[in-house]
């Protein structure tokens, strides 16, 4: 029991790691962004490309994956993302779509459609004793960046200048902007730290569910159930949604394999029956 929840909490912090931002920027744009997950693949693939082929560190490959999936994420803001705030969210979810399929033809085309290969750093590898348990280093380290990510943007939201500015915009744009905030910069800035963040989750999911072309559509469904039990436009709520969706699809492999992700979706229309506006119901972002 002790592994299936060390296991389950170390897959949750990497689901919260890929979903919090898209939590970010549907509780302050209102977009429906269901391409999400592309940025978690670019994220990943960034950091696999710079380790296997340019030898470069671990650490520095995580902080290159959250460059380059925030400079996709600004790049598509900017010619796209922003025309679309205010249109039908019909027309938000065809665009973001189209970009699901755009990236995994284009990863295709030049990584195949395989699982791409990648090896955890030295370090990173084996297992520890605690508790006559056998731990895996790296899902301890997994855990912990989910929690310094959490702290980090709870720290960020709270006690900063953009923080302010971006809690006030999720509370009301219309009076965000009287009060002189730029609301279309804060977009894209909190836009692009959003999709920074699903980057680095991917790059840091490499060693658990790997990464193929296909992984913004595998995974999609998984950072919508994250964001809407937990609560669009929250941190701390996709956060608990995230912990609680990956020990109950940890816990359900381990002893109902044949149920397959059914308890998953078991699981999110029961907590959204209890709690139809998310564990933390959107109050500014905390």
């Amino acid at each position: 029991m002790g592994i299936v929840l060390f296991d389950g909490v170390a897959y949750g912090m990497l689901l919260f790691l890929m979903a919090v931002g898209l939590s970010i920027t549907m509780g302050l744009m209102n977009f429906v962004n269901l391409a999400h997950g592309s940025f978690a693949v670019v994220g990943g693939y960034t950091a696999a490309v710079l380790m296997n082929q340019l030898g470069l560190p671990y650490a520095a490959a995580l902080a290159a994956a959250f460059v380059a999936a925030a400079l996709m994420g600004a790049v598509l803001e900017f010619a796209f993302y922003r025309r679309l705030y205010r249109a039908h969210p019909l027309d938000q979810v065809l665009l973001s779509i189209g970009v699901v399929f755009v990236s995994i033809a284009a990863l295709t085309y030049f990584f195949g459609p395989t699982m791409l290969a990648f090896n955890l750093p030295p370090a990173l590898q084996g297992q520890f004793p605690v508790a006559g348990l056998e731990l895996s280093r790296y899902r301890m380290f997994l855990i912990v960046c989910g929690v310094v990510v959490l702290a980090v943007l709870l720290l960020a939201m709270g006690r900063t200048r953009y923080g302010a500015m971006v809690r006030a915009a999720v509370d009301n744009q219309r009076v965000a902007g009287g009060t002189g905030i730029h609301v279309q910069r804060l977009f894209f800035l909190t836009f692009s730290l959003g999709c920074g963040l699903a980057g680095l989750g991917g790059a840091l999911s490499l060693g658990m569910l790997g990464l193929e072309p296909s992984f913004p559509l595998k995974y999609m469904v998984y950072f919508l159930i994250v964001v809407c039990v937990g609560g669009a436009g929250t941190i701390t709520g996709p956060f608990i949604a995230a912990l609680l969706v990956g020990i109950v699809d940890v816990a359900g492999k381990y002893y109902l394999p044949e149920a397959g992700a059914f308890l998953i979706y078991v699981f999110m229309i029961g907590m959204l029956l209890l709690r139809p506006n998310g564990i933390v119901p959107k109050k500014g972002l905390a």
